[in-house]
């Protein structure tokens, strides 16, 4: 694996617009990984260096853990279907979280949504202070977070943003865009 990680950095270290994990993304913004999830990232860049393209892999192992941002502190957990059936109850409140991933942001993984079930309603997870990401095929895996809650009324073109990058945004009866958000501090990923 070290092996691996060196020739990596030889490829991609010097290349000022190297923005994938192991690039600047990762000197902004350090995160708590373990070292399986590091080889992963390292892994994961797929724009051309020298001309040449990688393909994506696997973010990690089955049934390894991936963990980003601050360690899970063990806040207050709450159901994915009692925050959603009344999120108001938990606006503003730090809570954990666990639910099945059913969508990343494709872009950069700084999103990604928590739900029960392909359609309807989920929840947000966002990063606190754009500090970490996920890994783009987070899709699928089981996630467990801790964060601040938020009820948001999104600008159409935010929400249409979102729905360009496969977000699915919630209509209220007045037309407006609302979610359900989690501004997470520590993140734990298990495929």
């Amino acid at each position: 694996m070290n092996a691996l990680l060196l020739a990596l950095v030889l490829t991609c270290g010097s290349d000022s617009n190297c923005a994938c994990a192991h690039g600047k993304q990762q000197a902004a913004a350090p995160a708590a990984t373990s070292t399986t999830a590091k080889a992963a990232e390292a892994t994961e860049c797929s724009h051309e260096h020298a001309g040449e393209t990688k393909a994506a892999a696997p973010a990690a192992k089955a049934d390894a853990l991936l963990s980003r941002g601050e360690k899970l502190k063990g806040l207050p957990a709450v159901e994915l279907t009692k925050l959603l059936a009344s999120p108001t109850d938990f606006d503003g409140k730090s809570v954990a979280l666990e639910g099945t991933v059913r969508r990343a942001c494709q872009t950069k993984g700084c999103w990604m949504e928590l739900a029960a079930t392909d359609k309807g309603p989920g929840v947000r997870v966002t990063f606190k202070d754009y500090g970490f990401f996920v890994p783009l095929d987070s899709a699928g895996s089981k996630a467990k977070v801790e964060g601040t809650v938020k009820v948001a009324v999104l600008a159409p073109e935010k929400a249409k943003h979102y729905e360009s990058e496969g977000a699915q945004v919630a209509k209220a009866k007045d037309g407006s865009y609302r979610e359900v958000q989690l501004v997470a501090s520590g993140v734990e990923l298990r495929k």
